[in-house]
């Protein structure tokens, strides 16, 4: 397995991954953020990322992360924000490489911290998380605007 940066002719692979992201989460999110969104990974001026894992070509995860500003730290707070490995491959590595890649350029880049949220029923991944992080104790809140 190849953890690397996602590049743009992964586009039909990687939406396929997203949209197994969206399923497993039941949420259906517009063609039109997805494209705005792939377009984000690939410009260097906005601090949006995507890795993928790859093996023989085929991508079989990815994470997105995020870097922004706290007023905690003087680092900057990674925000791990999509992680999806291919269901068949649930359990074989594929998360913690992701994460781990996440660190490593946290860590590279000065970051302070790596955060992320999962849902309270995605238990199989808990377990993982578990292992890799500390709960924070916080709850979150939000107000949708649309």
């Amino acid at each position: 397995m190849k953890i690397r940066m996602a590049h743009e002719d992964d586009f039909a692979q990687w939406v396929t991954l997203w949209k197994g992201y969206q399923v497993f989460y039941k949420t259906h999110i517009a063609e039109a953020t997805t494209d705005t969104t792939w377009s984000r990974f690939l410009d260097p001026a906005e601090p949006m990322y995507c890795a993928v894992a790859e093996v023989d070509g085929k991508l079989i995860g990815m994470v997105h992360y995020i870097f922004h500003r706290s007023c905690w730290t003087a680092g900057d707070y990674v925000y791990l924000q999509d992680l999806f490995a291919a269901p068949e491959l649930r359990g074989k590595g594929v998360g913690r490489a992701l994460i781990d890649h996440v660190y490593a350029v946290a860590k590279a880049q000065g970051g302070s911290r790596v955060w992320w949220l999962t849902h309270e029923t995605n238990s199989d991944a808990m377990h993982l998380y578990d292992k890799m992080a500390d709960k924070s104790g916080f709850i979150q809140y939000r107000k949708l605007m649309t």
